[in-house]
């Protein structure tokens, strides 16, 4: 072990060797530089790293004779050269890299890191970064060291004896950040979604970017959230220190946050260091599926370039022009999946490149790759809502999708889904109104602990529609339809769903219970163009009835009519039904002459503004005429 202002790279390396070079935020960039100034002889070096944060001039071109790089995930200073053809990509599971270094598959001959500096006892931390880099470590037979004083100590297994370091430099430069990107309109509503997936309790991995960073901001309200993740940002501090983030829900590593590394700005860093609740550890462990599995209500957020209406993910390329890497994405997803009340979400705005391009596709782009499998998606959220695929047949799956695709691109999509795959001619897209999801506050709500929203009828509920209505008692029936029908077919539930929500509304209550959707209530109106009108109809579960549903769907069946400017509304109702009468009788609607003395018939003025109050709705249907 030595430490010089210069090393002697020739007598560390040599031509043809393959090195590793340290990660993310613990790049030593001072390290190679100095490596670059005093090459000499050397040549074709083999660098192998993943992300890699700083200047990266190991990929300068000028620098090509020196370097061949190897990069098992891109980073924005290697992507040029990858797509300029003097870099390779190796795709690879970020939890399967160690196995690499260690069977000799990828062998390295030296592995140049960035630690702190060594305690009184001689022992470095790894600092930001112990992911791959514990592995390379472990693996090289040669180890040298930038060792910078601004590296912060960060607790877990992220130490090195300095003995075990065969060169180092002392060289303080400071630790690459990674400022958070201002948040937009597109980012926010989706964060909201993927906010509304998480319950109390559940341990959470985000991914890189703005979406991860955002679902954050709408944490604040959650109780005994857990991290074991990747990678951690600023965003895990105001939610540490206020007690939302606790861990003490969690099943593995409790009351702990465990990570691999972390990117962020200073605040982070300063936040890391010597912090005993923040454990670093390698990839192998942190991203080992069945470890993931072994947390409780395991939620993987992570993002993607595009998803065809099958549900699979490309995540690494842009057609044939590789962007980015695998990285922990699928083994979160899986071990997410595994997870008792575990969910993988993949969470991305519906269109790139100011709205001319769909991100929700019919087709992977020719030279894309699948980096998720459509078997593992559960979860796939944009601005426009939720789409739930497990367990969704390929049909049911691409109206999911192109519910949530960007309403530009849905009739383009829904045309390209029938010529592969079949999809009836009675399935129809229609556009939905402004609010697509939201928590329901309800009267009563100690329902078993449940948690409802609110939300419109899509096209691919045909199924839970059927259900519904054969959930069904005769008398239920009888208030809604004034008969007792028999049947719901699936050409009739298909004509139901697929409303034209532009003009008409329908909206309902949904429960769920992870990927499992129940529509627990109904609420629609049909618009009446020449009175210019709407006719109001509900039907409700019968075990929910009594708790304030109808009155949570005719609030925003009310307000919805009032932003579209129409005059009335009204309703025809059977004469015995008096709880659903109270019920738009407390909304101010007024009876009115009826043709029939088995029903009565309710109007209400929309143009004037009256103070709504909620009703009983002990029985909550309403028959249409």
């Amino acid at each position: 072990m030595y430490a010089q202002s210069s090393l002697e790279w020739e007598n560390l390396l040599q031509s043809g060797n393959r090195i590793f070079i340290g990660s993310n935020a613990a790049v030593p960039n001072g390290l190679v530089n100095n490596l670059i100034d005093n090459a000499k002889n050397l040549h074709d070096i083999e660098v192998v790293h993943i992300f890699t944060m700083g200047e990266n001039a190991w990929a300068r071109k000028e620098h090509s004779d020196l370097f061949k790089i190897n990069s098992l995930f891109i980073s924005p200073g290697i992507r040029n050269a990858v797509a300029d053809g003097y870099a390779d990509y190796t795709p690879c599971f970020l939890s399967e890299i160690p196995e690499l270094f260690r069977e000799g598959i990828l062998p390295l001959d030296a592995a140049l890191v960035s630690l702190s500096p060594p305690d009184e006892y001689g022992y470095c931390s790894m600092g930001t970064s112990v992911d791959i880099v514990s592995a390379a470590i472990k693996s090289a037979p040669k180890v040298i060291a930038q060792i910078n004083p601004n590296m912060p100590r960060t607790h877990g297994h992220s130490f090195i004896h300095i003995s075990e370091v065969d060169a180092w430099m002392e060289i303080e430069e400071p630790i690459p950040e990674l400022i958070p990107g201002e948040m937009d309109p597109i980012t926010e509503k989706i964060a909201q979604y993927v906010a509304m997936l998480i319950e109390d309790g559940s341990t959470l991995q985000l991914g890189i970017g703005k979406i991860p960073d955002a679902v954050l901001k709408y944490l604040s309200n959650h109780r005994d959230l857990g991290v074991h993740t990747e990678m951690c940002s600023d965003g895990i501090i105001e939610l540490m220190i206020s007690g939302v983030i606790n861990n003490r829900k969690k099943t593995f590593h409790q009351g702990k946050t465990v990570t691999t590394f972390c990117m962020g700005t200073q605040a982070l860093y300063e936040f890391v260091d010597k912090n005993p609740h923040v454990e670093f550890y390698p990839s192998e462990h942190i991203n080992c599926p069945a470890n993931i599995a072994r947390n409780d209500k395991m939620v993987s957020i992570n993002s993607a370039i595009e998803v065809d209406l099958t549900g699979q993910v490309v995540a690494d390329s842009v057609g044939y022009q590789f962007y980015s890497g695998i990285g922990g994405q699928v083994d979160f997803i899986r071990g997410s999946a595994m997870s008792k009340g575990g969910k993988p979400i993949i969470a991305l705005p519906s269109t790139a490149k100011f709205g001319t391009i769909s991100k929700i596709v019919p087709f992977i782009t020719e030279g894309g790759g699948v980096v998720t499998s459509r078997g593992d998606v559960h979860y796939v959220v944009t601005e426009y809502g939720i789409a739930t695929l497990r367990g969704k047949s390929i049909r049911e799956r691409a109206l999911e999708l192109i519910q949530i695709a960007h309403p530009n691109f849905r009739e383009q999509l829904l045309s390209e889904v029938r010529k592969h795959y079949w999809v009836p001619s009675y399935q129809k897209q229609k556009p939905l109104p402004v609010r697509e999801l939201g928590p329901v506050e309800l009267r009563n709500m100690d329902f078993g602990g449940a948690k409802y929203n609110m939300r419109p009828l899509h096209p691919a509920d045909e199924r839970l529609l059927q259900e519904f209505f054969y959930s069904h008692n005769k008398e239920t029936l009888l208030m809604r339809y004034s008969h007792h029908p028999k049947q719901m077919s699936r050409e009739k539930a298909s004509a139901l769903v697929a409303v034209d929500q532009s003009k008409d509304l329908a909206l309902c209550i949904v429960k769920r219970n992870g990927p499992k959707e129940e529509l627990e209530a109904v609420g629609r109106y049909y618009f009446i163009e020449q009175n210019n009108a709407a006719e109001a109809a509900f039907v409700v579960r019968e075990i929910h009835q009594g708790k304030g549903m109808a009155t949570a769907l005719l609030d925003e069946m009310i307000s919805v009519a009032r932003q579209r400017d129409i005059a009335t509304m009204n309703a025809y109702v059977r004469a015995e039904n008096r709880p659903m009468l109270k019920v738009f009788e407390s909304h101010h609607f007024r009876r009115m002459p009826s043709e029939s003395p088995r029903e009565v018939y309710l109007e209400l003025d929309l143009t004037t503004d009256h103070k709504e109050q909620s009703g009983d709705d002990q029985l909550q249907t309403a028959s249409v005429a």
